[in-house]
């Protein structure tokens, strides 16, 4: 089905070219483009949220923000380009935005180490999240990510006690969080900038304890059972909406991302108003426990469901 939109695509563009009529062929673009959103299957979501199209974190921020300055490096050991941060403003309210970045081609990846984020990373986005505690300001994360880097510099430098003071710092700041999940949310590497009062989730994105590769490795010792196994894992926005773990999904169109993009992102800005509207009249302590509340609920989750 995808082949053929691909075509139909390609024929209206000839069409239109031509100044011929593409009305007809155009809705029948339209009714393809909804049956196959319909019947996307749980992997068929997963190579969505990993499609190298996809919009990025500085997509995102370039779209919702303005005014938005980079701030660098963790004060301690370097700049990670794997996550960008800094300082802009949502509908004039400053705010401190953080995003895993991914790259859009192979430089691109190998200078952001494809998404996979340094202890110096998430060391570089708890400065800036204190920053934001120091100046009152809310706090939007953007991940996407395979996972923190395994390599053998990030564990010597503490990948683990980097996540591990995220996860500790993030639950006691009080100021609100608001983290969306774009694309993959990978493990501890994406619960690093996840801790938020709020955790939003793309349709077509996904959230995981880790790959369906390397769930089916450990589970069935091989890799390419992954496809089949994805659904198992309950990773997609719509089971973990039902599940609590997310607190709402957004669409990504009719169209796909892409297409739809500016659309979804006047949607994500209304939900942003509306949400820190709603944090600028709470006290510190009430959003620093309704965060807490929000996590210690998980052990009421049914793993079963």
């Amino acid at each position: 089905m995808k082949k053929r939109i691909a075509a139909l695509q390609k024929e209206i563009k000839a069409m239109k070219s031509e100044n011929m009529d593409t009305s007809s062929i155009e809705i029948s673009l339209q009714i393809l483009k909804k049956q196959y959103h319909s019947q996307l299957t749980p992997w068929d979501r997963v190579l969505l949220a990993r499609d190298s199209e996809r919009p990025s974190a500085m997509d995102y921020i370039g779209a919702l923000f303005t005014d938005f300055i980079e701030l660098h490096g963790d004060r301690s050991f370097g700049d990670d380009k794997s996550v960008v941060g800094g300082i802009a403003l949502f509908m004039d309210m400053p705010v401190t935005v953080i995003g895993i970045q991914k790259g859009k081609t192979t430089e691109e990846n190998i200078a952001r180490n494809f998404g996979m984020p340094h202890p110096e990373g998430y060391r570089k986005a708890l400065r800036l999240m204190r920053q934001a505690e120091k100046f009152k300001r809310p706090i939007i994360t953007f991940v996407d990510t395979p996972g923190a880097y395994p390599g053998i510099g990030a564990e010597e430098r503490g990948q683990g006690q980097a996540i591990a003071a995220n996860l500790m710092e993030m639950m006691q700041l009080e100021v609100p969080i608001i983290s969306i999940i774009i694309g993959e949310g990978g493990s501890g590497g994406a619960l690093a900038l996840a801790v938020g009062n709020k955790v939003w989730m793309m349709e077509n994105a996904i959230y995981s304890i880790l790959s369906p590769e390397g769930f089916a490795a450990i589970l069935y010792k091989d890799a390419g059972k992954a496809p089949e196994i994805v659904e198992q894992m309950k990773i997609t926005s719509d089971v973990l909406l039902q599940m609590g773990v997310v607190d709402e999904v957004i669409s990504e169109g009719e169209n796909g991302i892409n297409e739809d993009f500016p659309a979804i992102c006047d949607n994500i800005k209304q939900e942003l108003l509306r949400s820190l509207r709603q944090y600028k009249t709470m006290r510190g302590k009430y959003i620093q426990r309704e965060r807490y509340r929000r996590f210690r609920s998980f052990g009421k989750v049914d793993p079963l469901m």
